[in-house]
């Protein structure tokens, strides 16, 4: 069993999802099961409801444990999200991955593990990078930090008698916001406008993505009931020169 703790409004996990629905078709024949533990990292990611609409906007179709009071994180002790736990035939534990990255890795012990069932198996090549990021041997610039413009993880961003204008440089890939409510996020980049996010639904939102590890300045405007709890930064590989 393939165990995958995230939170539905967490990049990096996010970002991991491509590759467990990968797997998850391909493999779940062979013996495979799959349990997402969602344990939430932000106030608005708590709620049952919302995780289960988040789940199946994100095509996760295997089951998913709700883990509000944090018991499964607990007992695991992940220390982050994303983490991958693989467990084997009597109760132990063949690979543990913690954050994106070696995907290639996980694959290879799901498929170490299947194969001592003894059946024979005719697999294809492993799943391929998603992302230029996502090689094995690719150079990866460390983007910027995650910001809390609220101040935490729990703080959301702008209160209501607060200026709701955010002005950020960042060096990174891409940068997205996770966002409780509805309404729509303005976006200038480098001091000119861009088209502005239309948001439908709590979780992750796209504000910008990039070929390559770019730097530039970013100011967005929430529109009123909109509310900004982070903004986070994805890995991107070097311009090339």
């Amino acid at each position: 069993a393939l165990v995958h703790f995230f939170d539905f409004a967490q990049l990096n996990s996010v970002r991991t999802l491509p590759y467990l629905r990968a797997w998850s078709e391909r493999y779940s024949g062979d013996g495979l099961a799959m349990i997402g533990v969602h344990s939430p990292r932000f106030p608005f990611t708590q709620g049952h409801d919302v995780v289960a609409a988040a789940t199946e906007r994100l095509g996760v179709d295997w089951p998913v444990i709700v883990d509000r009071e944090f018991a499964v994180w607990r007992l695991y002790e992940p220390h982050g999200w994303p983490a991958l736990f693989l467990w084997g035939r009597g109760g132990a534990l063949r690979w543990y991955h913690l954050g994106e990255g070696d995907y290639a890795g996980t694959e290879e012990a799901i498929r170490e593990e299947l194969a001592g069932s003894g059946n024979g198996h005719d697999w294809p090549p492993l799943v391929e990078p998603i992302r230029p990021s996502d090689a094995p041997e690719a150079k990866v610039v460390a983007p910027t930090e995650e910001i809390f413009p609220g101040g935490s993880t729990e703080d959301p961003w702008p209160q209501a008698d607060a200026d709701r204008r955010l002005q950020l440089d960042y060096e990174a890939g891409g940068a997205y916001a996770a966002t409780d409510g509805e309404g729509e996020i303005f976006l200038s980049l480098n001091g000119e406008p861009v088209e502005p996010v239309r948001v439908t639904h709590p979780g992750l939102q796209e504000l910008t993505s990039h070929d390559h590890s770019e730097r530039h300045r970013l100011e967005l405007e929430p529109s009123p009931g909109l509310l900004i709890y982070s903004i986070q930064f994805a890995a991107g590989v070097p311009a090339v020169s």
